[in-house]
């Protein structure tokens, strides 16, 4: 199994990525400040491609935009017509617009102004197309992720453009930071035979941070997982590693392996919680 696997790293971030890439995250960067104008603050990179592990097949680009005003219904809009043209043009786009009222005084889960995923594509065409205001309005909502983005973003982000990123987000609290990824790990916990790549990788990254504060990518976890878990969970770290890095379904996964793997996981995380 391990010698058919070869080398399960990834090199691509954003210091080694593609021009392809790097001209979509410029021009998508600057498609954004035309719309903003001058209440522009800064863009950051923050996930796989400021960490490693980026697949320019399957991942997402995940981007922060801090402005300076509260934003207007009219630049929501704006905003939604352009990433329903530009995401998935060729890389889906996972972004979060924040102004900086709302990082001055920190709170959890923290509010937002506007956010763009392929998840919200229907909705915001259903909007624009019946000039509804569903979900492209007035409303304040928070977001229980922007705790971990944040996070990710001091550690490991990248300024693409503005101001720099110790000047612009507020240190997240560790128990804001926690609260941010158990809840993503529980609902890992319950899907992980639907999702094992994802969901292991996951696990463990929790675990990493839990057990030695390590702020890491899922390909990094799979990595430590590998080197440091018990070694009758290998196989099947070394699975999803492997069908991670490359992005190929050719390797079948197991109901009890899984189990096993979320058991342990799951004891362990429990012990450092309480």
């Amino acid at each position: 199994m391990e010698e058919d696997m070869g080398d399960l790293s990834m090199d691509y971030d954003w210091k080694t990525c593609s021009s392809d890439i790097k001209d979509f995250i410029f021009n998508l960067q600057k498609g954004i400040n035309e719309i903003i104008n001058d209440d522009y603050v800064g863009f950051y990179i923050h996930g796989s491609l400021a960490m490693g592990g980026f697949n320019p097949n399957s991942s997402d680009i995940d981007i922060l935009v801090v402005t300076n005003k509260p934003m207007k219904v009219k630049t929501k809009r704006i905003l939604a017509r352009f990433f329903l043209n530009y995401s998935n043009s060729p890389f889906p786009v996972e972004i979060s617009f924040l102004n900086k009222e709302q990082l001055k005084d920190w709170q959890h889960p923290c509010p937002f102004d506007f956010h763009y995923s392929e998840f919200w594509r229907e909705r915001y065409q259903y909007d624009l197309l019946r000039d509804t205001f569903n979900f492209l309005n007035e409303d304040i909502n928070t977001d229980t992720d922007l705790a971990a983005h944040i996070t990710i973003t001091n550690h490991r982000g990248i300024c693409v453009d503005g101001e720099p990123i110790d000047k612009v987000f507020p240190l997240v609290p560790r128990s804001d930071y926690i609260a941010s990824i158990v809840g993503d790990f529980q609902e890992c916990l319950e899907n992980i035979e639907e999702a094992p790549v994802y969901c292991s990788l996951n696990l463990i990254r929790v675990f990493w941070y839990l057990k030695e504060g390590v702020i890491s990518s899922k390909q990094e976890a799979g990595n430590w997982g590998l080197k440091t878990l018990p070694q009758g969970l290998r196989v099947t770290i070394r699975k999803v590693s492997y069908t991670y890095a490359n992005k190929q379904d050719t390797c079948a996964f197991d109901k009890d392996e899984l189990i096993s793997l979320r058991n342990y996981i799951s004891e362990k995380v429990q012990g450092l919680l309480h």
